[in-house]
């Protein structure tokens, strides 16, 4: 038998995953995947006595062996309970803030310090809190900053000296003024500027709010300061921690100040700076790493230990920005655990939740059995260290500094009469109408059974494949929303355009595969799923009944061409989606998806969405709306002016168009308004204070009334379904409109569907801009691929192509490109005459690149995500045609993001 390593993680399932993901969770490729936050993550530990104790500190050696190489190579803490009354969050900030390797600029924690020495000082004097004020805790305060060096410490130490000599009036006004100028100006003005970063602005601020800790403590008298806010909580607090240490209000007034002191460390944590050039600015590379050793039952310690998890649980919740990974090994109690109400899940899961936006804490059970075998090893952490140390490039910035000042008195007069800021509109002037004089005829029907009967004649030949020649063929599933019968519904449905990209790779691939025996056919079965997906779930059952069924006929090698590999489809980000994603992976089943955008559809193991996801759209959007020229200047002006209101449209019980809504809003910096629009009277979990409305009329009403209490500059954001926004735009323009100078829209990739079929060509009050996810072959940055793509569909579809509605419209050519990553997946997976959908799985997993219709595919940075920078355009609808205001991503091969201006750069 292995001995036990005692650095190595215990090998039970899934574990390989999670000591996959756990290095790149701290320490990622991009450090714009350092802003999700992670979930705390519980490791459930078995065992008792000494045995427990062992294991427990095996896994906390195997997670911070990878942190560390004789010194830390990524901000970590350990943290140990000795007492129950220890307070761990203190010990987390000063464990963080020690032993950064050099050349990576060390967190700073202004907010943790203050706090950390103000919640000592009461600590210390437990009881009546009679003879300790507000003044006492400042000048305490004020002296422990002092003892930390800097400007505070220079002056403090000038202060204990003598006052120059001087003689007469002269030297007495001198020696009064003395500790003046040194102490009491320096601590009066250092008060301040503490109370208007945590209580409340100064009066003169634009931004009135309270600030995090006025907000926490619920302070709303205007002339509050902070020591004076600090002492009403040492009034309240006090006498409860002069109790004894069983007694109920003991444990909450620990709790109350642990929370507080946490909630400082996690503000301090907040959105770091990544990559830029200021000297001291926070340049984080690595992700904060806290591991929590969970004392054994009832031992002494265990209740400030789980104090902690209580505390990093109830503080998260209103904190912005990524924060720690926290990481509990050990045992909770029962109490804990439905106070936590964690996520239980296996570590395979766990290792992927690493990297996503969470707030509910994971659960993870560890069996026994794995901790007497020797473990898996955990790849060793390398982030990047920068080349010049702070101090270096304070010299040069100082320098450039001085540089810069000369130039600029010099060539003064000619910068400040340089030419006026452009206002040019994006994407032309600011008239607005859509690219065709009226809507394209559209024939639902017969465009929709033109496309199953092409795929129903390539499937014969797929069969005959099979049947004749004894060539390995396969079968894929394509879900689709239901059989189109009408104009309306065609409209604002995909799946047309989707099934015409799905039938042109599926043709490619036999026209390939009668000279290349090394690629597999594909059958593709077309399945419906109700109007707007609704039996998405029961189709998803359906599907892996017939799976299990017809394993018998697998192992025997009959019609192993229905042999099911894979399903394309689930264009939609709906919950029936979302629920039918979950059936496919407790099979096994890999799903590749279309345009289902929301990143709430990212559950499953077994599904890879291949469109951006809703929020690298939403921030490009958010963006694109304060940096660029969209809203038409008012009074008659010439040219436009970026946007600093947004009145956002949502369907708040339909999960793609609440995920874009709200992440927008995350990213949008100017002012917001929320209104919710369902014809159906369906609200879900609306916001409180939001209107909710049911008719378009009732809509055009309340945006207007929006619009008229705008502070100025407005846009539309839409994230509501196509449908909706048709009905909105058309009772908008009964009403005569009312704004004078016209309305500016911004909407998501569903407003695709219709945008480009002349819908909306008698609107001429309508600016519009929405996303689309390839380049129209119009501009000039369209690879060859996508060149070709498009002279291929417009062969393939029937008529003239300017009489066609998805011409420029990407829906086609992401199914396209989503069906030729799974048969690339399955090709890959073949061994002999046999293709398993593991194997399938496998290579999805390892990655598949390629030059596609949307761009270049590259594999995803991390499992069941999207293509590593996924093209993602913005279109304006003009008389000549979609034009393109920005585009992201891979557009082809050597394009990436990080080259392509602030528009595309992740935070």
């Amino acid at each position: 038998m292995a001995t036990p390593a005692p650095n190595r993680f215990p090998d039970d399932t899934g574990a390989d995953i999670f000591v996959r993901e756990y290095p790149t969770a701290v320490v990622p490729d991009e450090p714009g995947y350092l802003t999700t936050r992670p979930p705390p993550l519980v490791l459930h530990v078995p065992g008792h006595g000494d045995e427990y104790e062992t294991r427990v500190r095996r896994v906390l050696n195997a997670l911070v062996d990878p942190l560390s190489d004789g010194g830390k190579l990524a901000p970590y803490a350990i943290l140990r309970a000795g007492s129950d009354e220890d307070l761990l969050a203190g010990e987390a900030g000063k464990q963080l803030a020690f032993g950064i390797p050099g050349n990576m600029t060390p967190d700073r924690f202004p907010d943790f310090e203050l706090l950390r020495d103000t919640i000592a000082y009461v600590r210390e004097r437990p009881g009546d809190w009679t003879a300790p004020a507000a003044k006492e805790l400042r000048d305490h305060a004020y002296r422990r900053r002092a003892e930390r060096g800097g400007l505070p410490g220079l002056l403090w130490s000038l202060g204990g000296r003598e006052a120059p000599p001087a003689s007469g009036l002269r030297g007495w006004l001198l020696r009064a003024w003395w500790l003046s100028l040194t102490r009491t100006l320096p601590r009066w003005l250092w008060a301040r500027r503490r109370t208007a970063r945590l209580v409340r602005p100064g009066r003169l601020s634009p931004d009135r709010r309270s600030r995090w800790l006025g907000a926490e403590l619920n302070v709303r008298r205007g002339g509050e300061d902070l020591f004076g806010v600090m002492d009403e909580v040492a009034a309240r607090q006090a006498p409860r921690l002069a109790l004894p240490a069983d007694h109920p209000r003991h444990g909450e007034a620990l709790q109350a100040v642990d929370q507080l002191l946490l909630r400082a460390l996690l503000e301090d944590l907040g959105r770091p700076s990544v990559g830029r050039f200021l000297p001291k600015r926070r340049r984080r590379r690595a992700r904060p790493v806290i591991l929590l050793e969970m004392p054994r039952d009832a031992a002494d310690g265990a209740r400030a230990a789980e104090r902690f998890l209580r505390s990093f649980r109830q503080a998260g919740v209103t904190v912005g920005g990524p924060g720690p990974l926290v990481v509990a090994v050990g045992r909770i109690s029962g109490a804990l655990r439905a106070e936590l109400d964690p996520e239980e899940c296996n570590l395979s899961q766990a290792g992927l939740l690493l990297h996503e936006d969470a707030h509910r804490p994971v659960w993870v059970g560890l069996r026994e059995e794995p901790f007497s075998r020797a473990g898996l090893p955990v790849r060793r952490v390398s982030p990047r260290r920068f080349r010049l140390s702070w101090r270096t490039q304070t010299s040069a910035l100082a320098g450039g500094t001085a540089l810069a000042v000369f130039l600029l008195g010099v060539g003064g007069v000619e910068l400040l009469s340089g030419p006026e800021r452009d206002t040019g509109c994006a994407g032309g002037g600011a008239a607005a109408v859509a690219e065709l004089a009226e809507p394209v005829p559209v024939e639902p029907k017969k465009w929709y059974d033109e496309m199953r009967e092409v795929i129903d004649r390539q499937n014969t030949r797929a069969v005959r494949f099979a049947e004749e020649e004894g060539r390995t063929v396969r079968t894929v599933v394509h879900f689709g929303s239901d059989r189109l019968t009408d104009r309306t519904d065609t409209l604002f449905d995909g799946t047309i355009p989707e099934l015409r990209g799905i039938a042109m790779w599926q043709g490619r691939i036999l026209r390939e595969a009668g000279a290349d025996e090394s690629l597999v056919p594909l059958i593709v079965d077309v399945r419906t799923t109700g109007r707007g997906f609704k039996d998405a779930a029961a189709g998803a059952r359906e599907l892996v009944e017939e799976v299990e069924e017809a394993g018998e006929a697998d192992r025997r090698g009959d019609r192993s061409h229905e042999r099911v590999v894979g399903v394309l489809g689930f264009a939609q980000s709906k919950e029936a989606t979302k629920d039918a994603l979950d059936i496919l992976e407790a099979a096994d089943i890999p799903v590749v998806g279309t345009t289902a955008t929301a990143d709430e559809m990212l559950v499953s193991q077994t599904y890879w969405p291949f469109a951006p996801l809703n929020s690298d759209e939403a921030r490009m959007a958010a963006r694109f709306a304060t940096t660029s020229n969209i809203v038409a200047r008012p009074e008659g002006k010439d040219g436009c002016v970026p946007a600093r209101h947004a009145v956002v449209v949502q369907n708040s019980d339909d999960l793609y168009s609440a995920s874009l809504a709200g992440k927008f809003m995350d990213g949008f910096p100017g002012e917001e308004q929320l209104v919710n629009f369902s014809q159906e009277g369906a609200f879900g979990a609306a916001p409180p204070g939001s209107p909710n409305v049911t008719t378009a009329a009732q809509l055009a009403e309340t945006v207007c009334e929006m619009l008229g209490s705008a502070g100025g500059d407005p846009i539309v954001y839409w994230s509501a379904r196509a449908r909706d926004f048709t009905a909105f735009a058309n009772a908008f323009d009964k009403r005569g409109t009312c704004v004078k100078d016209g309305l500016t829209v911004l909407g998501g990739n569903e407003l695709t569907n219709v945008a480009l079929t002349g819908e909306y060509a008698d609107k001429a009050w309508l600016r519009l801009y929405h996303s689309a996810h390839r380049l129209p072959t119009t501009d000039g940055r369209a690879s060859w691929r996508t060149q070709r793509f498009v002279q291929e569909y417009d062969a393939f579809v029937s008529g003239p192509p300017r009489a066609d509605p998805w011409r420029h419209d990407g829906h086609s050519a992401v199914s396209y490109d989503a069906f030729h990553m799974l048969s690339r997946a399955v090709d890959g997976a073949r061994s002999g005459q046999d293709v398993h959908r593991s194997a399938v799985l496998a290579v999805l997993r390892g990655g598949v690149s390629f030059e596609g219709a949307t761009g270049y595919v590259h594999p995803p940075l991390s499992p069941n995500r999207p293509p590593t920078d996924k093209t993602l355009v913005l279109l304006r609808q003009t008389a000549g045609g979609p034009e393109v205001v920005g585009v992201c991503g891979a557009y082809e091969k050597d394009v990436r993001s990080r080259d392509q201006g602030p528009l595309c750069t992740a935070d």
